[in-house]
């Protein structure tokens, strides 16, 4: 990536940047991966997010994957497709918001590509560590469950709703849509506390309990909307990239002492319910 991967700063890979490929130490034996791609003009806009913004929700969309399999994020690969009047400023500046937020996680940017296009792509690929635990995944969940949600509800789409207004503020609300605020440590320690289901909340939060509904139902019940964010907002708002996950009951004190919110339960029957009534996703669609 030449002098964006020079920005990217040290990293704890065996081998890093500069060399055909980077070699990253699996001490567990098995690796989490994930990749995310964001599109200027379907995931963020230049004239509203500045390029750090842009890096930072590019790692943060990666490595809220890897937590919600209940892994510590270890190393980013990103790919980089930019026009040819792209400021080199706004590049390096890219890489300094990709490293830093790599770092709250605890991984480090270890290498990619960069290509010239039309518009600027940002693609990049996480890698995980379990440490010694299971892999939390989707399915699992059973009655009896709770439904616990760690992070923010609807921020970043009350953002989102903002700036298509034209808004100035509320600042929290803004800066919420443009990098996100993830939970990271806690995808590991809600593994710890016997997590059966867990993903994170990147397509709303109806959209995003009904993939845990595998053979079971998740009937939501979340708390009151922060101030500036609306019901609407909380249901069916995405990339917060919160983590929601299905618990043994027992384990709930634990989970809210962590910093956890129960959201809902897990009963029997199929898809998902709003205080008992059955509700459909209004979210994001990929296509």
């Amino acid at each position: 990536m030449g002098a964006v991967t020079a920005r990217l700063g040290p990293s704890a890979a065996l081998v890093g940047p500069g060399d055909d490929a980077a070699v990253v130490a699996a001490p567990d034996g098995r690796v989490v991966a994930t990749t995310d791609v964001l599109v200027e003009g379907v995931h963020f806009r230049r004239d509203w997010s500045s390029a750090h913004d842009v890096g930072r929700k590019a790692a943060a969309a990666n490595l809220a994957d890897v937590a919600a399999m209940g892994a510590t994020g270890t190393a980013l690969l990103v790919g980089l497709t930019a026009p040819g009047d792209l400021p080199v400023a706004w590049a390096l500046e890219l890489a300094d918001g990709l490293r830093e937020e790599a770092a709250r996680a605890g991984a480090e940017v270890v290498g990619g590509d960069t290509v010239r296009g039309d518009a600027v792509v940002v693609a990049v690929t996480a890698l995980g560590d379990l440490r010694g635990r299971p892999p939390v995944l989707r399915t699992g969940a059973r009655p009896g469950d709770v439904v616990v949600h760690a992070g923010r509800l609807g921020w970043s789409a009350a953002g989102l709703a903002l700036l298509q207004a034209g808004a100035d503020g509320p600042a929290a609300l803004l800066a919420a849509h443009r990098a996100p605020e993830v939970p990271y440590a806690l995808g590991p320690a809600l593994a710890g506390l016997g997590a059966r289901a867990m993903c994170d909340v990147s397509d709303g939060l109806v959209a995003d309990a009904l993939t845990l509904a595998a053979g079971v139902a998740l009937d939501l019940d979340p708390p009151a909307p922060d101030p500036g964010v609306d019901e609407a907002h909380v249901l069916h708002g995405g990339e917060d990239h919160g983590l929601l996950a299905c618990l043994p009951a027992g384990a709930l004190a634990a989970a809210v002492g962590l910093g956890c919110r129960q959201v809902g339960t897990v009963v029997a029957g199929s898809g998902v319910r709003l205080r008992g009534r059955p509700v459909e996703p209004q979210g994001w669609e990929h296509w």
